[in-house]
């Protein structure tokens, strides 16, 4: 995975024609997968922790407390009797605001190997959040033996303040200053100054006074009665974070406050009740994975991409993520529009691939970033983030008929399409085509953004610039937002003229990149406009949008859904018959479920309901295997075997945004339902549930300003759809 891009390649590549040595890359030496860390994220804070709830410092660990793209705590390991203890439970709330970690003792043995302390008489529980850039932690500890027993608990420390970019692998010949630690009766303060000049300091507060407190340690020497408790409370603060003393009250306050802060967020969305709990666990979890990579920004909520590794705003992952959720919350398109409109570019730099109209790919706030070391303090080298930003507030509109917002959106609006015409099509020739403006920015500018994720049929690299396929169906999408945008706002003629760019951009797509023998659209047209001719999933992302046209629509499908290409769990980004397939690859063989989730809305869109189905299967069956039912950014592509689970990715990132929101579209996908919010009408058409689903029940759907409970139950081979309850004059219609 690049360290640019919520979407690059985490394998390190030699340099070469096509492989530029300034890009950046995440070494896959430390696998995500065989950590199973527990995640915790509160604004532009997110932690790493392992099951025992430390953080263990070394080459190629992610763990730690982040904050703003440095790492703020870089170590912290809990002994009791200097041994570490053995891990009972771990466990993240439902709703993702508390991580509790059960552990007890292991036997304990004196200097002569005499047994002191027998297993399991200890028990330790860790329970810790985030809130306002502070770690919170209660350590609880309880002596079940019928004897008082003397316990030392120590807690070694270490902040190293590396930068995300280090962290994820980037070499650095030049560093900062560590500060001498600043020791007081209950607090430590760690410092750092930043080669930009910033000082950064992480504080630990604790309560009671410590017996001990150093420079890297802390040490409680506790006299425990039979069944006596005694709590520690843990305060571990990025910056100025409030320097609030922790104690019994101080911790429940934060937590009540963040617990209800989550609830506040989550309530919007519609809540999904089904007769699967297998998958009602797998949908609670997306919801909650999503509301906490929410984070406020001052035009509203925003769907940070990822952790660890992408806890920050990106362009593209917000888009596609309110686009998924869109029908359960529209709140969240709106806080995406508002603030990528806030940051769009207005002048061309080249260092940060902006241009005129230009919408964000990504914003970094480390120290490497402030410095200029990587090009993503503010970059914008993505391709598709404008047409997609131009899709969903089309899409916006329509479902919500908030012209209001739109219209303070216009010029906006105007300046992405603007940017299209201007320097998206770069040579004229009607496409948009993607090439950075300097040696250090993204070499691919597409989702699918690996250093070898664009090949000809024979496995040679294409070379830029590069018009790829699905990046053709988004701007034919935006053209047809736009237009609906323009009629809404009585601006007939202009709506008809983007309307005709469309159905011409349609018509050159098919005439270009449909391949009657390999039964479906090439991969991409190089800059030499030769054809990559390529299976691969890009193809679906043409139904998504709609400009394929219908009798190619099904050809398309038949190849999405063959064996080469559908693994069983999902389909394949590049299918098995490509020369440059591998399963285990990031985007030549893999499985995205957010991919999935798009083409099963392209399907949908054509009618195959029964092929996004199968699709829905897919994921949801590969969920079952995974750890808290939370589908990764991605799993490897190996075909599905009877009774057993998915081949993971060591590094993909959990959770992912639009991986979280990827189950929740899917459902959209199957039920076919939509929104007329000026008439107060939600319409299902042609329901179908897939095999795993015999109800589904909607409750607190929203549409203007009523809402609607709704059950969808199989009935034989039909769908029958029955409003449980409704909040003001909604109408609710089916076709069969």
């Amino acid at each position: 995975m690049s360290i640019a891009s919520a979407d690059s390649n985490p394998v390190s590549v030699p340099a070469g024609p096509d492989v530029p040595i300034a890009q950046f890359f995440i070494p896959a030496a430390a696998s995500l997968q065989e950590r199973r860390p527990r995640t915790l994220k509160h604004g532009d804070t997110f932690a790493v922790f392992d099951h025992n709830g430390d953080a263990l410092s070394g080459p190629g660990s992610p763990e730690g407390l982040f904050h703003r793209d440095t790492r703020y705590l870089s170590h912290l390991y809990l002994t009791i009797n200097g041994k570490r203890p053995m891990l009972l439970s771990s466990t993240l709330r439902d709703d993702n605001a508390t991580l509790t970690c059960d552990l007890t003792n292991p036997d304990l043995f004196d200097d002569k190997g005499k047994l002191i302390l027998e297993h399991d008489l200890i028990h330790l529980r860790r329970t810790r959040f985030l809130w306002k850039a502070t770690c919170h932690e209660r350590l609880t500890i309880k002596n079940y033996d019928d004897r008082p027993r003397h316990i030392r608990i120590e807690i070694a420390f270490e902040a190293d303040f590396a930068d995300l970019f280090e962290v994820r692998g980037t070499a650095r010949t030049r560093k900062g200053r560590h500060l001498p630690a600043v020791i007081e009766q209950d607090s430590i303060l760690l410092s750092y100054i930043g080669l930009d000049n910033r000082k950064r300091s992480t504080r630990l507060s604790l309560d009671p006074q410590p017996d001990e407190l150093g420079s890297d340690h802390v040490i409680y020497d506790l006299h425990l009665v039979p069944h006596e408790t005694r709590s520690l409370f843990i305060g571990i603060g990025c910056d100025h974070a409030e320097a609030t003393k922790p104690s019994h009250r101080a911790f429940f306050l934060a937590l009540r406050d963040a617990r209800h802060a989550l609830r506040a967020s989550s309530s919007r969305a519609t809540s999904i009740v089904t007769s699967n709990e297998i998958f009602n666990e797998a949908a609670r979890r997306s919801v909650s994975d999503l509301y906490m990579l929410m984070t406020d920004k001052p035009e509203g909520p925003y769907p940070y991409a990822g952790i660890p590794w992408f806890s920050t705003v990106f362009g593209r992952d917000a888009i596609i993520t309110a686009l998924q959720t869109l029908w359960l919350d529209p709140e969240i398109a709106r806080g995406v529009l508002g603030h990528l409109a806030a940051n769009q570019a207005a002048e061309v730099d080249p260092t940060s691939d902006a241009e005129p109209g230009k919408i964000l790919h990504e914003v970094r706030y480390g120290e490497m970033a402030e410095l200029g070391e990587v090009p993503f303090r503010r970059y914008y080298g993505s391709i598709d983030s404008t047409p997609l930003f131009l899709m969903l507030a089309g899409e916006y509109l329509r479902r919500t008929g908030d012209l209001a917002t739109i219209d303070r959106l216009l010029p906006h609006i105007e300046a992405g399409l603007t940017w299209i015409d201007e320097y998206g099509d770069r040579d004229g020739d009607g496409f948009v085509e993607y090439g950075r403006l300097t040696e250090e920015g993204l070499a691919n500018q597409a989702w699918k953004d690996s250093h070898d994720s664009v090949f000809h049929g024979d496995g040679t690299l294409a070379r830029g610039p590069i018009a790829i396929a699905e990046v053709q169906a988004y701007v034919y999408g935006a053209w047809q937002a736009a237009a609906e945008i323009f009629r809404r706002l009585d601006r007939p003629e202009r709506a008809a003229k983007v309307l005709t760019k469309a159905e011409g951009l349609r018509r050159a797509f098919d005439a270009a990149f449909f391949d009657e023998e390999l039964g479906t659209y090439i991969l991409a047209l190089d800059g030499d406009k030769r054809p990559c001719r390529v299976r691969s999933s890009n193809a679906g992302h043409a139904l998504f949008t709609g400009i394929a046209y219908p009798d190619r629509a099904k050809r398309v499908v038949r190849t999405l859904m063959s064996a080469p290409s559908f693994c069983g769990w999902g389909i394949r980004t590049i299918a098995s018959t490509e020369a440059r397939y591998n399963p285990m690859s990031y985007h030549n063989g893999s499985v995205w479920p957010h991919d999935n989730a798009l083409i099963a809305s392209g399907l949908a869109r054509y009618g195959f309901r029964a092929e996004a189905a199968r699709i829905f299967e897919g994921l949801f069956a590969a969920s079952t295997y995974i750890d808290l039912r939370r589908l990764p950014e991605l799993f490897c592509g190996l075909p599905r075997q009877r009774a057993q689970g998915p081949t993971f990715y060591p590094v993909a990132c959990s959770p992912q945004a639009w991986a979280a929101a990827a189950p929740l579209s899917l459902l959209q996908a199957c039920l076919g339902f939509d929104f007329d919010p000026t008439g107060l009408q939600i319409s299902f058409n042609e329901p179908q549930l897939p095999s795993f689903l015999d109800e589904v029940i909607l409750r607190h759907l929203l549409i203007g300003a009523g809402s609607a409970d709704i059950a969808i139950r199989r009935s034989g081979r039909q769908f029958v759809v029955d409003v449980i309850d409704r909040k003001g004059d909604i109408r609710v219609l089916t076709t069969a």
